[in-house]
């Protein structure tokens, strides 16, 4: 009877051993929708980088997205040490809120900030998503203090109340890069949202109408864009800090 407790107990330990060195790729790819999209997507994805001289798959990853323009970006490179390069942009279907930051729950807004993936969620009623560390740090001391929403997502379909949608077919290409990118060992994936398109002069004028009803946010778009020059400028990521008044310090 020892014997075969012991024999179960050893076969139970080996398994958990098994599951812990199995990838997050492979993990990954046992649920349902992710098994399929890898199936149906991969072989166009790596034809797609050959044809744009990148290598498949990426080990890091940048998403850019802009609300204005209904636009997300996937930049990609395969060393810490190389530049970033543009790989696709995805059209984002529909949009809530308007300009400006997200600051309590249920605003409709859209965050605007410095993010990263802090969720893979491969059941999503939205069919596959990707969740952000919304409130990051500057969100907590710049918004409701009790109640400043959450669960953020870049995810499929085309309803949203505050996140951002790709459609089930664009949202299944950007969650194997991300899922390709964190088996890699890139474990923050960064992601940043602006109002706007900062190099797109209608994107621009637009945005200088908003600013002169709303004060508030004209300062903190500025901070934004010093970000998103630096980036337009080398391509690579600024370090962004926060202060103690949740402003950002790049």
């Amino acid at each position: 009877m020892k014997r075969i407790i012991v024999a179960v107990l050893l076969m139970c330990s080996l398994s958990v051993m098994a599951q812990a060195q199995q990838s997050f790729l492979e993990n990954q790819k046992l649920f349902p929708k992710v098994g399929v999209a890898y199936r149906e997507k991969e072989e166009a994805l790596k034809k797609e980088f050959e044809k744009k001289g990148l290598t498949y798959p990426a080990k890091y990853i940048f998403l850019r997205s802009f609300k204005l323009d209904s636009e997300l970006e996937i930049w990609v490179k395969n060393s810490a040490s190389d530049t970033f390069r543009l790989f696709k942009s995805y059209r984002v279907c529909t949009l809530s809120g308007k300009m400006g930051p997200k600051r309590k729950e249920g605003d409709r807004q859209v965050p605007e900030g410095f993010y990263y993936i802090n969720d893979f969620n491969p059941n999503s009623n939205y069919h596959l998503s990707l969740g952000l560390n919304y409130p990051n740090y500057s969100d907590k001391i710049l918004s409701d203090a009790k109640k400043p929403g959450g669960e953020i997502y870049i995810h499929g379909s085309c309803l949203t109340i505050g996140c951002i949608p790709l459609t089930d077919e664009f949202i299944e290409e950007v969650y194997i890069l991300a899922v390709n990118a964190k088996n890699a060992g890139q474990d923050f994936i960064p992601v940043h949202v602006y109002p706007v398109k900062f190099g797109n002069t209608r994107s621009m004028d637009y945005l200088g109408g908003v600013s002169l009803t709303d004060n508030s946010s004209q300062q903190f778009w500025v901070e934004l864009k010093t970000a998103y020059d630096y980036f337009e400028k080398h391509h690579r990521l600024p370090v962004v800090l926060v202060d103690n008044k949740g402003k950002y310090v790049m």
